[in-house]
């Protein structure tokens, strides 16, 4: 049976990489494993070691504590907005906005949040 923080961290994992627009394989070169280990760890299926997380926090440009935001107590998670898709969608594009329409839209956005 998966753990419940090894579910959380394997889709921290995941929602890392894709943010990244980083393929399996390619994160899995990065830490010198098969792509087929990297569907696991997402998966929950396989536990990753703190070793092989250290790597892959490195790979992806995060410190180790990232893969925990989001987990609250004995287990319970709180509510993560990379856990949406949409909120997913929207970083990805954001960042793919060249820096000084993304500042101004980012401007937009603030006052709209403050209406």
């Amino acid at each position: 049976m998966t753990h419940q923080v090894d579910a959380h961290v394997g889709k921290r994992i995941r929602h890392r990489r894709w943010m990244t627009g980083m393929t399996q394989q390619q994160l899995a070169e990065s830490v010198g494993i098969k792509f087929q280990q990297i569907q696991k760890y997402e998966t929950g299926a396989n536990r990753v070691s703190a070793s092989r997380l250290w790597d892959i926090a490195a790979a992806m440009g995060v410190g180790i504590g990232f893969f925990f935001e989001g987990l609250e107590g004995a287990g319970e998670m709180v509510q993560d907005p990379t856990h949406n898709k949409e909120a997913l969608d929207l970083v990805r594009i954001y960042y793919s906005i060249p820096e000084e329409q993304r500042r101004k839209l980012f401007d937009l956005a603030r006052v709209l949040g403050a209406a």
